[in-house]
């Protein structure tokens, strides 16, 4: 039932999805821009120790909550862990009304024809039955667009859609993210070949079946309307891919029916070192503005 009910509250709620699965190699920057040094843990364990730690303050804080926030995403060791003594995926649906997505990618391969493809995933269809267990109803998987390739820009949309139908077939909805580098010279050509493929292989997803797309903000104002429209859509949402959380939500006000799903513009300006009540307006301010932007 809760499948059915989180479906619904995709499609029909306002609200942004918050990203909170920075993976191993982004974690020592994200703990950095949260106030925690390396020089504070020794390791891996302890690194992810204190991002759990980050993670969990962010979720538990009351201004955290399914009014404003559709969805959130896991990295696959939170959704493991527990918050407050409940499954992190559990936690999330059950007491905060967010629905769990869990970011399934293993990272990058090196950079050819202009793109980095994802590496392959290990273990992919046990790792899909263990979180549709734990209660998540979607996937996050990203690749990134740095140049305007046309063998490179097909290739990342085929491998994307391709594994977005084995997680169709997992009975969980995949956001699909094909992520153009904010900073390529030739970014808005590259979103113009990476729509043409979408709209393409959008029409080959089974009928019945819907996918979600997580998109840079285009250099265009409203370049993804159709894609947006399309009937295989549930959801768009937009990455900040480096902007500063006002810019992000500049960008996000000028495209409607995207929605924000923002990682380091939603944890902008939060530090371990807050107290409990700085950290609680810091936060209701982060989570109002990208709402706000969400809305159009």
């Amino acid at each position: 039932m809760s499948f059915d009910q989180q479906l619904q509250k995709i499609q029909t709620q306002d609200g942004f999805i918050a990203a909170l699965d920075q993976s191993g190699g982004s974690t020592p920057k994200a703990l950095r821009l949260y106030g925690v040094e390396e020089s504070e843990y020794s390791g891996e364990e302890e690194m992810f120790d204190q991002i759990h730690a980050m993670r969990s303050r962010i979720v538990t804080n009351a201004k955290f909550g399914g009014d404003r926030i559709l969805g959130a995403i896991l990295f696959e060791m939170t959704m493991d862990r527990q918050i407050e003594g409940k499954g992190s995926a559990a936690y999330l649906w059950e007491e905060k009304n967010v629905v769990p997505f869990l970011k399934i990618d293993k990272g990058l391969e090196d950079e050819a024809n202009g793109v980095q493809l994802m590496k392959d995933i290990p273990g992919l269809e046990d790792l899909l039955a263990r979180a549709k267990g734990l209660g998540v109803f979607g996937t996050k998987e990203r690749s990134v667009i740095k140049h305007a390739n046309a063998e490179g820009v097909k290739a990342i949309a085929d491998q994307q859609f391709e594994l977005g139908h084995r997680v169709l077939a997992a009975g969980l909805v995949p956001i699909i993210e094909p992520e153009v580098d904010i900073n390529s010279p030739t970014k808005a050509e590259a979103e113009a070949m990476l729509k043409a493929c979408m709209l393409e292989l959008l029409d080959a997803v089974p009928d019945g079946q819907q996918v979600m797309l997580k998109l840079t903000l285009p250099s265009e104002d409203g370049f993804y309307s159709e894609v947006i429209a399309h009937p295989k859509v549930l959801k768009v949402v937009a990455l900040s891919g480096g902007y500063s959380r006002d810019d992000a939500n500049a960008k996000l006000a000028k495209n409607p029916g995207m929605i924000a799903s923002f990682s380091r513009a939603l944890s902008e300006g939060l530090s371990a070192k807050q107290s409990e009540d700085e950290f609680s307006a810091t936060l209701d301010g982060s989570i109002q503005s990208i709402f706000e932007a969400s809305r159009t």
